[in-house]
């Protein structure tokens, strides 16, 4: 249902009225709209039209309308002459003539005899509007502006009309004039490609009256494309194959042509071949095709293109600038130069031509030269982003920045969504210190997909210049975090030690090591990251040892303060006097109870370790029982009662050995005692 809304008329019908439309326009020697209408018509050979007889002679006779039979013998022989392009003869023949056909085409053919005269006289560095050729376009204005004013211009009359206004850059009374000729000759194709260049916003395109004729869909899907909305374009193009026209030659290269807008080669250089092979011999849009194989880089392909080019008709321009493309990328840039003026000498209005030849004067450095041939391919069309971008780029090289900028904002207002025009906008706003604009150039290109993968490491490298590190290793996590989306491979490297040493300075090592180590697979930063991976490895050593010598330490202190502090409590027990003994033995309840120096070492000491300690001693003490037997029985006697009565004695001590030691070692049972 809503394929019939977009689409209302019946396919026999829009045959009829395209069989018409060609008639018309040869009659009038408008050869470019009968080409175009018979490869329409020619789309739609399924298409059957009832009583096929009484249409035929309906067309015989659609043939002559229009002239006066009076006039016919002025009028076959004016045809004739256009036909093979003697213009002034073709002009001069119907000079008399009233009827509306012999009548435009004296206009018309006095406009191409005009134009020839242009282009023949046009070099490679002359103006598109000279003087002299401008004021012979003023006559003919006048003319038609008085036959307008007396209604004595038809349809095809006021169309002819518009295109001189257009010519003399009278743009506002020429889309006026055009809208009227479109109203009321809707075939006329060339009224539409005029019309078009003129449009320069979507909001303008839609306001346009031009009636209910479903040409205007053609026309919309056409202008969308020139205005870069290839979204639109295409949803058209692929509504009206859906309508009947798929086998259309025209629709199938206009869709090629939206897939290259879109960047999209391998769908672009496909349709292209489809075309190719149905219609081998075409020219048209071959340059575009040459465009697509040379970006990818099949030298091959663009060979065997060119050499088809040459043999089909080496005089065309779409064929010299084929030429001129293979020579590109053989690295020949003189003579590619030398082929793009040639198609220039074809057709001074050739726009592929002054913007490819203005890329090749970059290549060989000649700024000067560029920057001609881009203004020259601006004046032809000025919504060719690509001349304004190379515009923007030749006066960067030669640091007019604020010239660069100009040009530039331009591109990027044609191209708003492109982020190669975001991408140099903010370049050239950091070269003019205005970082803040820059920041959100980057930022901008960014979100609206970044065809060349470098705006984050711009932003990166922006921020490190700033001061602001934490957001620059932000963004280089960021821009590396994709390697293969990263298209220049040496900021890709520069990221990753950037990283490295950064990581290597917050003594984040493993970190630092992982981006050191992907950089040792480029030649420029080899060494530093081989240096790089030598100092993170000191450190680690460093502080490795540095950790060990500490759990060393600790450990150590560890396991021996048990064994430690049990000498010490022996060599403390072993200095006490002999001659204390008694006093000692005598009141060792009180002694337990209030002395300070045994209350401290028994909180030290749990009771595991105390027996331990006597177990240890044990031997020694039953070494010397039979030296020390008198002694030691006496001391013993003292010593038992007050261990039992002592209040600070726990259930885990042991009671003293049978056999006490000597004299000698008694200050040590008697401590070990006490103490438990």
């Amino acid at each position: 249902m809503a394929m019939q809304e977009f689409f209302s008329v019946l396919l026999p019908d829009v045959k009829r009225e395209l069989r018409r439309g060609i008639i018309e326009c040869s009659k009038r020697g408008l050869l470019h709209s009968t080409k175009w209408l018979a490869e329409m018509h020619h789309g739609l050979n399924d298409v059957h039209i009832d009583n096929e007889t009484d249409e035929d002679r309906t067309f015989n006779e659609c043939q002559l309308e229009g002239i006066a039979p009076s006039e016919y013998s002025d009028y076959f022989l004016a045809k004739s002459y256009y036909d093979v392009r003697e213009y002034d003869r073709a002009a001069h023949a119907v000079r008399n003539c009233e009827s509306s056909v012999p009548r435009f085409l004296h206009f018309y053919s006095t406009y191409m005899a005009r134009e020839k005269r242009r282009l023949d006289s046009t070099t490679d560095q002359a103006n598109l509007h000279e003087p002299n050729q401008m004021r012979d376009l003023a006559d003919l204005l006048a003319t038609l502006r008085m036959e307008y004013g007396k209604s004595r211009l038809d349809g095809y009359g006021i169309y002819l009309y518009g295109v001189v206004l257009k010519a003399l850059n009278l743009n506002q009374a020429a889309e006026q004039m055009l809208v009227q000729a479109i109203r009321l000759v809707p075939m006329l194709w060339s009224a539409y490609l005029e019309l078009s260049p003129l449009i320069m916003e979507k909001k303008k395109l839609l306001s346009l009256q031009l009636g209910g004729h479903w040409m205007r869909h053609f026309f919309m899907a056409h202008t969308y494309l020139e205005l870069y909305l290839n979204d639109d374009g295409l949803k058209i193009y692929e509504d009206l194959q859906a309508s009947g026209f798929s086998k259309n030659i025209y629709l199938i290269a206009q869709m090629a042509l939206v897939y290259h807008n879109k960047r999209d080669v391998d769908k672009a250089i496909e349709l292209y071949q489809a075309l190719l092979e149905s219609d081998p011999y075409r020219l048209d849009n071959v340059d575009t095709y040459s465009n697509l194989l040379f970006v990818k880089e099949m030298k091959t392909e663009m060979a065997q293109l060119a050499h088809k080019a040459v043999s089909i008709n080496k005089y065309r321009p779409e064929t010299c600038c084929v030429i001129g493309n293979y020579y590109s990328i053989r690295c020949d840039h003189q003579v590619a130069i030398s082929y793009f003026q040639r198609a220039l000498k074809l057709n001074p209005k050739y726009l592929a031509a002054w913007t490819l030849m203005g890329h090749e004067f970059m290549e060989l450095k000649n700024t000067n030269a560029a920057i001609q041939s881009y203004r020259k391919a601006v004046e032809v069309n000025k919504r060719d982003y690509r001349a304004w971008y190379g515009l923007g780029q030749a006066y960067e090289i030669i640091k007019m920045h604020y010239y660069s900028l100009y040009y530039f904002k331009i591109a990027h207002q044609l191209r708003p969504y492109d982020s190669r025009m975001l991408v140099a906008l903010g370049e050239t706003y950091e070269k003019l210190d205005k970082c803040e604009n820059a920041v959100k150039c980057y930022w901008k290109a960014i979100d609206v997909g970044d065809i060349e993968g470098i705006a984050m490491y711009k932003l990166a490298n922006l921020h490190e210049k700033l001061g602001d590190h934490e957001t620059a290793v932000h963004c280089y996590i960021m821009y590396c975090e994709d390697e293969r989306a990263a298209t220049d491979k040496q900021s890709l490297y520069q990221g990753f030690i950037t990283l490295a040493n950064y990581y290597e300075k917050k003594c984040e090592y493993e970190r630092a090591a992982y981006y050191a180590y992907k950089c040792l697979d480029s030649d420029d930063r080899k060494t530093e990251a081989k240096a790089l991976l030598k100092t993170i490895d000191w450190k680690r050593n460093a502080e490795g040892q540095k950790k060990a010598k500490t759990s060393t330490t600790v450990a150590n202190a560890e396991t021996s303060s048990e064994d430690e502090m049990e000498w010490e409590l022996q060599d403390v027990r072993v200095r006490v006097p002999i001659t204390s003994i008694a006093t000692t033995t005598t009141s060792t309840t009180a002694a337990a109870a209030g002395s300070t120096s045994n209350s401290s070492l028994i909180s030290l000491r749990p009771g595991r370790n105390l027996l331990e300690g006597m177990r240890r001693s044990q031997a020694s003490r039953t070494s010397l029982t039979a030296a020390a037997s008198s002694t030691t029985t006496t001391s013993a006697t003292a010593v038992t009662p007050s261990t039992e009565e002592a209040p600070g004695a726990t259930s885990g001590t042991t009671n003293p050995p049978e056999q006490p030691p000597s004299d000698d070692n008694s200050s040590m049972e008697i401590s070990s005692v006490s103490i438990d």
